[in-house]
């Protein structure tokens, strides 16, 4: 399934999140990403040259998350960005957290 390729919808807290075994399954599908070991979250390290290449990254994250309606947590430090997503509505992971970080992933090319 190319996640990269749905795009997300708008979660209330109506849905279960993903249970661990799904979890471990999505996570075939966007590598780089680590699924924490409770199966709530995900994140993932990108490294860079330099802070303008990382806020280059960090603009475009925040674009495509705001086309998305689904936002990351970032961290943002001198050529490192760390990001981390769950879906706080549902108090873990949902499909929009894979889709999303499918996308990131392309963004990173």
């Amino acid at each position: 399934m190319d996640f990269a390729k749905k795009r997300c919808i708008p979660c209330e807290g109506n849905v279960p999140p993903l249970t661990l075994p799904q979890a471990r399954d999505f996570m075939q599908h966007i590598p780089g990403w680590t699924l924490s070991e409770n199966g709530m979250n995900i994140y993932r390290e990108y490294s860079f040259k330099n802070f303008d290449e990382t806020m280059e990254f960090v603009n475009m994250v925040a674009e495509l998350a705001e086309t998305e309606g689904h936002h990351p947590d970032m961290q943002v430090s001198y050529g490192k960005v760390r990001l981390e997503l769950t879906t706080h509505a549902i108090g873990g992971l949902s499909e929009n957290d894979i889709i999303l970080a499918a996308k990131i992933n392309e963004l990173a090319l």
